[in-house]
């Protein structure tokens, strides 16, 4: 398979590219994205098949169907790197937390985030093409909390790759700053700045688009790319998952092959989501895709009216840090995916012009076969986190929010995006837990609830501070360039 351009004039023809080119230089024309044309198909009788099969071996098949031209052995490298998780055997873990109620834990794995899902992988294959083309890498990432220590734990260390991440200096959890901040390295480094996640995003963006940046980084011998899922290779192992959820509903006898079942996902750069919808196409019995948004619901308003809106618009400050977004970058590929590339390349220039866009009323139709949206103030999201902690079950202020959307008349499945340890204060004040400071708070929730918080959390409060850098926006090229010249 080879993958297409999400933008396109008219009547301009794309130039298709192997994942190989888009895993190592994942723009595209116009500065959209790569994504696939048509996705593979898996049959009813496959599934029940993939069903009786370990998590790894679901992985490998999933992947295979692609035709990729990646080597084999590549992806079972890849995939050895969930050896790295809380149970080798079983990276995630799907659980039951009521009546039709249940829960895909996505976050078992070095950084306790749903990204180690993705770009534990996903690291191993961009290493090992880089040592295959015998070429130096700088894997870039902008990240609203999670994505950034699971870039730079992935590529610690790694030879022919150096790793940089762009985070919100006053945007994410103290557990995940300091994740970040103390992730040890030589081939790393993070950088704080000034504004918040979008403002990194859109730095980001301009970075890979610049051909003076990517001429200045060839200088020293470096390619440039990326770990953000607008990378497809980000996206490739979210499908996993969400075919894993139903295939463990098949397994355990809770749906039939003509059922369905809906996904509940917490809002964020959208990646998740649409792995959902990439597994619904590959034949996974999903019925809705339902989104929830926290304050920063512009997510709610397009599936509810056919708008993206910009304008006026500015980012909450809320308890579930990962979902304060207003740019969703994979809401292109699903675009691309309904209306083609020419039509995404309008809604996304009218984006970028004039920050804003309008489906027509057959285009949100569309958007609605498969979506849903709505969005969960903190006070509901706190609600929830106090209401489940009494029943001794900890669920972190992304996942929570989750609950809004709950349907007890049929099977949903809630995906579970991060442990709660990362988020301690939201914890405690929803559940109205006084403690002298960060690590003191997790020991007592922890109590309360009957679980331990894990070893490597515990040791983030005592170690050394490697990466204290903090700059504005218009001093990120010139900074990276310094470090790269080192």
């Amino acid at each position: 398979m080879r993958l297409n351009p999400t933008r396109l004039d008219k009547n301009e023809k794309p130039k298709q590219v192997g994942l190989k080119r888009a895993l190592l230089s994942p723009s595209s024309n116009h500065g959209g994205l790569y994504a696939p044309l048509k996705l593979p198909k898996i049959t009813d009788k496959k599934w029940q098949e993939l069903s009786l099969l370990s998590y790894e071996k679901i992985a490998l098949y999933v992947i295979s169907l692609f035709k990729f031209d990646v080597d084999e052995k590549i992806f079972k490298s890849a995939i050895k790197r969930y050896k790295n998780f809380d149970k080798p055997n079983e990276p995630v873990q799907f659980k039951k937390l009521a009546k039709n109620l249940y829960i895909n834990e996505l976050f078992h794995g070095p950084t306790r985030a749903f990204k180690d899902m993705a770009l534990q992988p996903f690291g191993e294959i961009l290493s090992l093409l880089a040592k295959e083309q015998k070429q130096n890498y700088l894997i870039m990432c902008a990240t609203s909390g999670d994505t950034g220590p699971a870039t730079l734990k992935t590529f610690a260390n790694s030879k022919n790759i150096k790793a940089l991440c762009l985070y919100p200096a006053n945007g994410t959890s103290e557990v995940q700053r300091l994740q970040m901040v103390c992730m040890q390295g030589e081939n790393l480094k993070t950088i704080g700045i000034n504004g918040n996640f979008d403002d990194a995003q859109r730095a980001l963006k301009t970075l890979l688009s610049s051909q003076n940046f990517k001429s200045e980084l060839s200088k020293s011998k470096f390619n440039l790319s990326a770990a953000n899922s607008v990378n497809f290779g980000r996206i490739l192992f979210q499908i996993i998952y969400h075919t894993y959820a139903y295939l463990r509903l098949l397994k355990l006898g809770l749906i039939n092959k003509n059922e369905t079942f809906d996904i509940i996902v917490p809002s964020g750069n959208f990646g998740n989501a649409l792995g959902a919808y990439y597994a619904k196409k590959m034949g996974a019995k999903i019925g809705k895709i339902k989104i929830v948004s926290n304050a920063n619901n512009i997510l709610t308003e397009l599936f509810t009216t056919g708008i993206y809106d910009l304008r006026g618009k500015k980012l909450v400050k809320t308890i579930s840090p990962a979902m304060d977004i207003l740019i969703s970058s994979n809401v292109e590929r699903l675009l691309f995916d309904k209306f083609g590339a020419v039509r995404t390349k309008e809604l996304m220039d009218a984006l970028c012009k004039d920050k804003f866009y309008k489906l027509t009323k057959d285009e949100l139709s569309l958007l609605q076969d498969d979506f849903v949206a709505d969005f969960c103030t903190d006070s509901e999201c706190e609600k929830f986190i106090k209401e489940w902690a009494d029943k001794k079950v900890a669920i972190d202020p992304h996942t929570a929010t989750c609950l809004k959307m709950v349907d007890d008349k049929k099977i949903n499945v809630i995906t579970s995006t991060a442990h709660w340890v990362k988020f301690a204060p939201s914890m405690l004040k929803a559940c109205k837990i006084d403690a002298k400071n960060e690590k003191d708070g997790l020991l007592k929730f922890a109590k309360n609830v009957n679980e331990v918080v894990p070893e490597s959390i515990l040791e983030l409060f005592d170690a050394k501070i490697l990466h204290p850098e903090v700059t504005n926006q218009e001093q990120i090229e010139a900074k990276i360039l310094d470090w790269i010249k080192k």
